[in-house]
């Protein structure tokens, strides 16, 4: 995790202005990813009836396969911690494409969500792709509440995956990629 790929993308003037940041992952930041995952499989892991240290065993599983695959997998991926003033709050994974930037996973603490940050990082994306003539695309979980979110930002779904959309966006001027 120390190779951090350049930076392809980098937040608007206002988040900054509230003491948001955006900083390359490290070996330290590990027991929070692990924590932030675990969040993100909370409803899954409710039904299971599986103790709490099966699930945490579960978790830990996951999250390092997953965090293998991306590393092994996504060349020139950014692996990027969110902060708000020194506290991280989430993650965002971002790969450049010639024709779009490719969310890998952008995610927050619960107590983050709802708040606005989600659509202002996305925003932000958005700006940036446009910037650079390409549109932006993102895998979402077919339960996922943010896919909302997404929608009225004007996503679109490109394909149906089994338990996910591929979803897109691309500015105005622009035709789709896919």
């Amino acid at each position: 995790m120390t190779d951090a790929a350049p930076p392809i993308f980098r937040l608007s003037a206002t988040l900054l202005s509230r003491g948001f940041a955006l900083r390359p992952e490290n070996e330290e930041d590990l027991p929070f990813l692990i924590r932030l995952y675990a969040t993100t499989r909370e409803a899954e892991l409710a039904i299971t009836g599986w103790s709490p240290e099966q699930k945490q065993a579960f978790v830990v599983s996951q999250f390092q396969a997953q965090h293998q695959f991306y590393r092994n997998q996504i060349p020139d991926c950014g692996f990027d911690v969110i902060e708000c003033q020194g506290e991280q709050i989430g993650r965002l994974y971002l790969a450049p494409g010639r024709t779009r930037l490719n969310i890998v996973d952008i995610a927050l603490t619960p107590e983050w969500c709802g708040q606005g940050i989600g659509t202002s990082i996305l925003r932000a994306l958005m700006e940036t792709a446009e910037q650079s003539g390409r549109g932006v695309v993102i895998f979402v979980e077919k339960y996922n509440p943010a896919l909302r979110l997404y929608r009225r930002l004007g996503f679109t779904e490109i394909q149906d995956v089994g338990m996910h959309f591929e979803m897109e966006w691309v500015p105005a001027d622009a035709s789709p990629v896919s």
